[in-house]
């Protein structure tokens, strides 16, 4: 058996920048959900209140939590572990559950077996393929960042639990993959390279990655789609050269920006590191895990949970 690889401080903070990053994004882009497009002159760049208090993470942030727990319990990833931990997150109220999800959690409540519940949803609108696995998968990375096979495998695993549309799979293996590379030591362009090369794409979701860095802004919808979320995220990597303005960028996008924040914030945060998010953020970011407990997480509560993932 190979000994386990120790983190260099470089990529600790690297990893520490990508929770960090993912949760502040989600927090970042809650009051902007559902609304338009943000003038380019009037871009919102500091914590507000939206329908949660400012500087709240929403159901992005709370089911990589309960993703990153099942992770740290077992690994490989154990899909029935992760289906109850989903309930159970449902079960305490959350502010926010997406469609496609709620559905699954329902089939999951009633006894159907994890990998029917999602299957059964899906046959009920085959062209379906919402976002809802690629926010919250980036704790797979943090695990696997020196393993590409196990990377690949979990990153699937913990789609098909609630999304298991060929698009959401392959969305969430290429996003993890870059963030891995990132964590790495790649740079943005280079780690965009790597995934692009080593991670198989259905043609239309290549097609989606491959244009995005040349997307105008105004071409960007920004939906529930998970095209639309990869799309976006990349666009704000690879277009802007710092922590900040990726996520500003962003969220400001408006529409289902919570959840693009949150991938981008876990994108930049992995290029960028920890000590490169502003700290009026990072000090702003708070939220109850699990939701309605008087547990309440803060951006330490992260970096903590960083370091038990990639050393994990």
């Amino acid at each position: 058996m190979n000994a386990p690889i120790t983190p260099d401080p470089v990529l600790l903070d690297r990893a520490r920048g990508c929770a960090v990053g993912a949760a502040i994004g989600d927090a970042l882009g809650m009051p902007l959900e559902a609304r338009p497009p943000r003038p380019l002159d009037n871009l919102l760049r500091e914590m507000v209140r939206g329908r949660l208090p400012a500087g709240s993470f929403t159901d992005d942030t709370e089911m990589a939590l309960a993703l990153a727990e099942s992770l740290l319990a077992h690994r490989p990833l154990d899909p029935a572990d992760l289906a109850r931990r989903f309930i159970a997150w449902a079960d305490t109220g959350p502010d926010d559950i997406g469609v496609h999800t709620s559905r699954v959690l329902w089939r999951l409540r009633r006894g159907d077996p994890w990998d029917v519940a999602a299957e059964a949803v899906q046959e009920m609108n085959r062209d379906s393929a919402a976002n809802g696995s690629l926010m919250r998968c980036w704790p797979v990375a943090l695990v696997y960042w020196s393993e590409p096979e196990a990377l690949r495998r979990d990153s699937v695993l913990q789609s098909r639990v609630t999304h298991v549309h060929i698009d959401c799979l392959a969305a969430c293996v290429f996003a993890n993959t870059l963030i891995a590379a990132l964590l790495r030591g790649a740079t943005p362009a280079e780690a965009f390279n790597e995934a692009l090369a080593t991670v198989p794409l259905p043609d239309d979701l290549r097609d989606t990655i491959e244009l995005a860095a040349s997307r105008r802004r105004e071409q960007l919808r920004n939906s529930g789609w998970v095209h639309h979320t990869l799309e976006s995220a990349l666009w704000g990597l690879l277009t802007t050269d710092s922590f900040e303005e990726a996520l500003v960028q962003v969220v400001n996008l408006g529409h289902d920006a919570d959840s693009a924040g949150a991938v981008v914030g876990a994108l930049a945060g992995a290029a960028y590191g920890l000590a490169s998010i502003p700290e009026r953020w990072r000090t702003a970011l708070r939220g109850a895990w699990p939701p309605r407990s008087r547990t309440i997480w803060t951006a330490d509560d992260f970096v903590a949970l960083a370091d038990r993932l990639v050393g994990a």
